[in-house]
Formats: structure tokens, C-alpha cells, sequence
């Protein structure tokens, strides 16, 4: 594998679906529904077959668990070429956006911030910051919970008023579910958050920081820009053509 391959791998791990089956080196995933990387095959490397042997079996894997079939690759990749030969169309529909992009950055260790901390364990209203309406299911709760998971949250008036998700994968922190109540924005808790998750990434021994922003979310994009977040790469979702991806058991 290449780099970005080899990180997306690295970030499949952060975010443990309930099932996983290996294909070749790609990567079938099954997570009840809940996202878009848990809930599709990861097109990283080799799949030990013909292209269109290989999205014959996420076909079957994904008919068998009742999940609509759907690929991640990454953008450019040799990979993502054969997978557009067969036929396949980006996934245009996809509720949180096709097209990611990968953002890296050295871990910096900063000072504490009053009210922000990182727990163990997810601390009231981080579940009702974290998860929007209609994801919260067991299934959520068992990816979100997967792994070494650090759990930040910044609490103001007394209450819950931002949260993200910290998860350690060898030398990597993985952050994702950076969520501000509306109520306390523009009072800088998402870049304090931020600092303070790196901080407990650091203390970790994570050397480094990776995080995956949908290209259509232009405020995300200049938050992590302006906190030294680098591109790294982009993937994106791939979906058969209607009528092209049957059920090779049924």
C-alpha cells in the first residue's frame, strides 16, 4: 500500500465497525447503518481478485447484512480507476458528502483550558452533542465506543456545551465528532477542544494527528487550516450503477 492508503487503514481502525471481513487487503465493513466509513468496503490495496470479482463480493456482503452497497477508495487511486471502469458512479446522494478530505498534523501539547477536559468515559451530554438526530443506536454507540478512545468535552453555564472524539491507533490520534452546541459558538471551545485532545493524543505517545473533513464543509475546512491541519489526501464514496450490482447468492 501507499501512504494515503496506508493511513486510511490506520483511520478504519479508529472507527471499528461491528463487523469486518477481509477481501484480499480491502476491508468489508457493517456497522447497522451508522456512517458512511463504517458501513462500506475500504478499497485499500489489493483484493486478491479481479476488480469485478471484488465489488461482486461487497455486493453480496452488503445485500446479506441489508446496507446499500458503497466503496471508499482513495481519489486518484489505481484503485478508484478500476472500480469507475466497472462501472461504478460516485456516490453524489451521500447524505454527509462523497468526497472527504484527510487533513495530518504534528501533535502539539498545549496548556490547559478551564472547563475542557478529556475523560475515559463519555461524561453527561457528550452523547446528546455527539450523535445527530436519529443515529443514536446501539450500534453507534459500540463504533463510537471502540478502541483507546478519549472523550473531550468543554462544559459552560453549567452545562455541555461542545464535545469531540479522541481515538489512538498506534502513533496516530484519530479525531472526529467535533460538535459545538450553537448556543456557545464563536467562544472558541472547538479550537480549545482541539488543543486539549492533542494534548491527551500526546500524553499518549501519538506523534501525530489525522482527522477527515467532507470537502463540502468549508467552516470545518478553515477552523482546521487556521490550527495547522495540512491535506494529506482525499477519498470518496463509490456506489453500483442502478440495476448493476445483484445479489450473486440469492
Amino acid at each position: 500500500m501507499n501512504a494515503p492508503e496506508r493511513l486510511e487503514t490506520t483511520c478504519s481502525r479508529a472507527w471499528p465497525p461491528l463487523v469486518e471481513e477481509p477481501l484480499g487487503e480491502w476491508s468489508l465493513r457493517w456497522a447497522d447503518g451508522f456512517t458512511g466509513r463504517a458501513n462500506s468496503a475500504l478499497a485499500v490495496g489489493d483484493p486478491g481478485r479481479a476488480t469485478g470479482g471484488a465489488l461482486t463480493a461487497v455486493c453480496d456482503f452488503a445485500h446479506d447484512r441489508g446496507i446499500a452497497p458503497m466503496v471508499q477508495v482513495v481519489r486518484d487511486s489505481p484503485n478508484e480507476r478500476a472500480i469507475a471502469a466497472a462501472g461504478w458512479v460516485p456516490a453524489a446522494h451521500h447524505g454527509a458528502g462523497h468526497e472527504v478530505a484527510v487533513l495530518t498534523a504534528p501533535l502539539a501539547p498545549a496548556p490547559a483550558v478551564p472547563g475542557v477536559t478529556v475523560r475515559d468515559e463519555p461524561p453527561p451530554g457528550w452523547w446528546e452533542l455527539t450523535l445527530n438526530p436519529g443515529e443514536d443506536s446501539p450500534a453507534a454507540r459500540q463504533v463510537l465506543t471502540g478502541g483507546k478512545v478519549g472523550y473531550g468535552v468543554a462544559t459552560a453555564g453549567g452545562r455541555t456545551a461542545a464535545v469531540v472524539r479522541g481515538a489512538l491507533v498506534d502513533d496516530w490520534l484519530h479525531v472526529g465528532r467535533l460538535a459545538v452546541d450553537p448556543a456557545f459558538h464563536r467562544r472558541g471551545l472547538a479550537s480549545a477542544l482541539m488543543s486539549a485532545v492533542q494534548t491527551w493524543g500526546a500524553e499518549h505517545r501519538a506523534g501525530h494527528v489525522v482527522l477527515q473533513v467532507a470537502e463540502g464543509n468549508s467552516g470545518a475546512l478553515a477552523l482546521y487550516a487556521g490550527l495547522g491541519y495540512a491535506p494529506h489526501h482525499r477519498y470518496r464514496y463509490w456506489v453500483p450503477a442502478p440495476g448493476s450490482c445483484e445479489d450473486s447468492t440469492s
